[in-house]
């Protein structure tokens, strides 16, 4: 069981009362103590109803993210993070853009060991796009690059 210290700052959790975002909310993002950071491990997110704006039409886009990461000191809360990714369906950016915005927003909220970010958008006009970010602390930089390559090659077949 997780004491009070470790919750404090979680708001979002069991609150029956919150409602979505209007429009892009980095601030409602939430993070708990990782009570196992001398441990390596994979946490991973997978949102199947993401949706945003083509910026240009204001015609939605709709894709499945994903994101994974290795924590460190703070994990985000998924609560916080479904409401996140919510607040874009309001929000007009290029796909490549939302992704490297959710990469940075939560590099910043959680200093990880590793982030990545995949979106895999459904066809519109007949072609998908398919944006992938990562990140790395000193520690990580060949996984960085060998999940990167892996993307490639993955796209290349």
């Amino acid at each position: 069981m997780r004491t009070p210290e470790e919750l404090e700052g979680i708001s979002l959790l069991g609150n029956q009362q919150v409602r979505y975002p209007d429009n892009y909310a980095p601030q409602i993002l939430e993070t708990f103590v990782n009570k196992h950071p001398e441990n390596e491990y994979l946490v991973t997110f997978n949102c199947p109803e993401f949706t945003t704006l083509c910026p240009l039409t204001g015609q939605p886009d709709f894709a499945k993210i994903v994101i994974s990461y290795i924590p460190r000191e703070r994990m985000v809360e998924s609560k916080s993070l479904k409401l996140y990714l919510f607040s874009f369906r309001n929000h007009g950016d290029f796909h490549e853009d939302c992704i490297n915005i959710i990469l940075n927003d939560l590099v910043s909220l959680m200093n990880p060991r590793y982030l990545e970010v995949t979106g895999l958008f459904t066809p519109r006009g007949g072609i998908s796009i398919y944006p992938f970010a990562n990140y790395a602390d000193a520690d990580h930089q060949e996984l960085k690059h060998s999940r990167l390559q892996a993307q490639m090659n993955r796209v290349i077949q």
